[in-house]
């Protein structure tokens, strides 16, 4: 006799603990507020209703890094404007991930100089990088879907 006959059309869901709570962390991603350039008008545009990334439980950008868990760097990052986003990085709770938006953000685009940082990676770590030129909001949603994939990936470590 299996398990079927014995629970009859109770409809029972076996998991694990990292699917469930990976399946909460990518459903309710909330990203921060980043736009330093052309840009971020591509990332107003995914959050708008043509686009709407509150289908995938980002209801609002936040502009408080203690409220975020995705950063999403949407522009060129000045070497003055590097320790301020380092800053806003750390005082984001743990996990969190960033997304490089944009060339300027992936590489330093067209801007080869020494005010600009030749990609964000130099000052926080990037989990996924949008490329374009600006990129679109199609582009930018296909950047969150393929963080949404990694995430559903990631396994539980012990920290001893």
């Amino acid at each position: 006799m299996g398990i079927e006959q014995k629970l009859g059309n109770m409809g029972v869901v076996t998991t694990t603990l990292e699917q469930a709570v990976n399946w909460a962390r990518t459903n309710a991603m909330w990203p921060m507020l980043f736009g330093l350039a052309c840009c971020a008008i591509e990332m107003m545009a995914a959050q708008a209703s043509h686009y709407d990334m509150s289908r995938f439980g980002m209801e609002l950008m936040r502009a408080s890094p203690r409220q975020s868990d995705l950063m999403i760097v949407a522009g060129r990052v000045t070497r003055k404007m590097a320790p301020v986003l380092r800053r806003l990085y750390d005082q984001m709770p743990e996990p969190k991930w960033v997304i490089a938006m944009g060339d300027c953000a992936s590489c330093g685009g067209v801007f080869n100089n020494y005010a600009i940082v030749q990609g964000v990676d130099e000052v926080v770590p990037v989990d996924v990088y949008v490329a374009g030129c600006p990129p679109r909001p199609e582009a930018l949603i296909h950047g969150i879907i393929t963080l949404h994939e990694k995430v559903r990936g990631e396994k539980f470590i012990s920290k001893a």
